[in-house]
């Protein structure tokens, strides 16, 4: 019997592809990095491939390995930057990279292989500043990428920034020679809020996996996440008794506490102590006292609760949700930190329910 586990829908993730890459209108490049945000990168990858996306995103040469393993054999584009070094490695997984360097981009394209341009328009993060563009000019006359790419920050906001960055990345284009490559540069929140895409690839990624960017976007994902974990003990209290380290919830009346193998080790933060909620019998029941780090515990005082039942931390259960944004929130946390943070200790359950 699995104490805890998280169970990731593999249907409800690909109608979300499907409703994002009927918005954008051009082919898909899903994010699949830091291990598809935590949900698996080969099973999620398998999954989108009757999307027919374009390719897939990763983040280092180990994860675009693991897909080409698994029988991935669509273009896949590494969107951090590699170490000269890591460049014998991507050749041999059939990678492509994002360069902005001179250097680096004179090493890889003797070899003849598929590269992409990355030019920053306000990430400061990695590529070419959007100023600085031009002096790469003969590189990409002589050796034409086959995409050139940026990254919005706040697509989101709906602050201007959107269009600030698009305009840098339209003075950096003009400032090289014109080339077929394809442009890419929408990401989950832009193409929820602007479709379709005006380039030539998008690049969703936390759409896909179920969170959106808010009431305002033009389109809205399926929950794709539930995090559930079962009951091991249940204890009556006395009225003042404490509850969990540093005795930070004291019992207001006489009651039970239950206690569920689900802690910070699993991803469930610590700071979602006192503050959040779980689902018993579809009625939300208090997360009291500090989460411990294999241990969570509930004011079960209102509920029936025997050891074995099952708790949902995020899902839906009878008719009651908790969604992963919610619960982020709860902590202080991004959607983006909560999800990946589950991804190493939980088994995960794949389900594919049907519209």
């Amino acid at each position: 019997m699995t104490r805890a586990w998280v169970e990731i829908d593999l249907g409800a993730l690909v109608r979300n592809g499907e409703r994002i890459a009927r918005a954008a209108a051009v082919p898909l490049v899903p994010m699949v990095k830091a291990d598809a945000y935590g949900l698996g990168a080969v099973r999620v990858a398998h999954a989108l491939l009757p999307l027919q996306p374009w390719g897939f995103g990763v983040a280092t040469v180990e994860e675009g390995e693991e897909l080409r393993r698994s029988g991935v054999e669509t273009p896949l584009l590494v969107t951090t930057p590699l170490l000269p070094a890591q460049f014998d490695g991507a050749r041999r997984a059939r990678l492509r990279p994002l360069l902005s360097e001179r250097a680096a981009i004179e090493r890889w394209v003797g070899h003849g292989d598929p590269w992409h341009l990355a030019i920053d328009t306000g990430m400061s993060r990695a590529g070419v500043g959007w100023r600085d563009a031009g002096s790469l000019r003969d590189l990409v006359e002589a050796f034409p990428p086959e995409g050139i790419c940026t990254h919005f920050h706040s697509a989101q906001l709906g602050n201007g920034s959107r269009e600030e960055q698009e305009h840098r990345f339209a003075e950096a284009l003009r400032a090289l020679p014109a080339t077929s490559a394809l442009l890419h540069a929408d990401n989950s929140p832009a193409i929820e809020h602007r479709s379709p895409s005006p380039y030539q690839l998008a690049r969703p990624g936390i759409f896909l996996y179920g969170v959106g960017s808010g009431h305002d976007a033009a389109i809205h994902p399926e929950p794709v996440v539930s995090v559930r974990a079962r009951v091991v003990e249940v204890r009556v209290i006395q009225k003042g008794d404490t509850v969990s380290y540093d005795a930070t919830w004291r019992a207001p009346r006489a009651g039970r506490i239950a206690t569920v193998a689900l802690g910070y080790a699993d991803g469930y933060r610590r700071s979602l102590g006192n503050r959040a909620h779980a689902l018993l019998h579809g009625q939300r029941v208090p997360v009291v006292g500090v989460v411990t780090m294999d241990m969570t515990l509930l004011d079960v005082t209102d509920q029936p609760c025997e050891p074995g039942e099952i708790v949902t931390f995020i899902g839906t259960d009878g008719g009651v949700s908790l969604s992963v944004a919610e619960v982020a929130a709860t902590a202080e946390l991004s959607p983006y930190e909560f999800l990946t943070g589950l991804r190493m200790p939980l088994p995960r359950l794949y389900v594919e329910s049907a519209a």
